[in-house]
């Protein structure tokens, strides 16, 4: 199982267990990583953190789940973590554009925020025409900065 079949897996792991609780430590074995790492690396590769992203998820789901059926908000609010519709009416809100009991409304807009999903996509494959153009000297000042540590003035 390569890099990308092991995230695909941590974020099935995810999206499984939106109802439930989940475990960072459990996702991020999935990953092969510590979940220290696996922290570390989620806002690089989605842009916001881990939690963030559950949470979104969680509030999608949810407001799907107040548009398609008459489940009362409190039930909503504790299926998807919440500890009362006090807690979750503002972070729905905040996040949604809505109140949750309007997200029932007929012709409301609403936001929503898919499932990550991973795709490769390999570049390089166009012609560039490029040329060499000779000049004559020229004076140059920078920092250069290296992974070591040591930073060299250049002149």
């Amino acid at each position: 199982m390569d890099w990308l079949e092991r995230m695909k897996s941590s974020i099935d792991n995810i999206e499984t267990n939106l109802e439930n609780n989940i475990s960072y430590d459990e996702i991020a074995q999935i990953a092969c990583c510590s979940t220290y790492h696996f922290q570390r690396m989620f806002p690089f590769i989605k842009g916001i953190t881990l939690s963030e992203y559950i949470r979104r998820r969680r509030l999608t789901l949810a407001a799907f789940e107040m548009q398609a059926n008459d489940a009362r908000l409190i039930d909503v609010a504790m299926k998807y973590g919440y500890q009362s519709p006090e807690a979750f009416a503002p972070a729905f809100k905040n996040l949604l554009g809505t109140m949750p009991i309007s997200a029932r409304d007929k012709g409301v807009s609403l936001k929503a925020y898919p499932r990550m999903s991973f795709h490769i996509s390999i570049r390089g494959d166009v012609e560039i025409n490029y040329w060499i153009k000779q000049r004559g000297a020229f004076e140059m000042f920078g920092v250069l900065s290296c992974e070591s540590g040591f930073t060299n003035v250049i002149y």
